[in-house]
């Protein structure tokens, strides 16, 4: 996953037809393990477009998304966020997630 400043998400979520944005703190160990799942979706969807910001230097973008806690996952689709998830209960569940999103 690339890391993206708060303007590339924001510019991903208006532009992109469909896109996953995950939202972390470094500090956070949950985080961390989430990252390492999400690493493994994006390997088995390359096509889907997924990003990550430090919602330390982006605090902003709790604000605007209205972000209850990290680790987070924001699918979003024409613009438009269809789910939030906080709880990545595994590989496969985040996969079927990211499928129904179009791909």
């Amino acid at each position: 996953m690339e890391e993206w400043t708060k303007e590339e998400v924001q510019n991903a979520v208006i532009e992109e037809p469909v896109v996953c944005v995950y939202l972390y703190t470094p500090i956070c160990g949950t985080c961390q393990v989430a990252k390492k799942m999400m690493t493994v979706v994006q390997d088995l969807l390359p096509q889907l477009k997924i990003g990550m910001n430090n919602l330390n230097y982006g605090k902003e973008l709790a604000e605007i998304y209205q972000i209850e806690s990290v680790p987070c996952l924001l699918l979003v689709r024409d613009g438009k966020i269809q789910k939030r998830i906080y709880t990545f209960q595994s590989v496969p569940y985040l996969y079927n997630e990211c499928k129904r999103m179009g791909f």
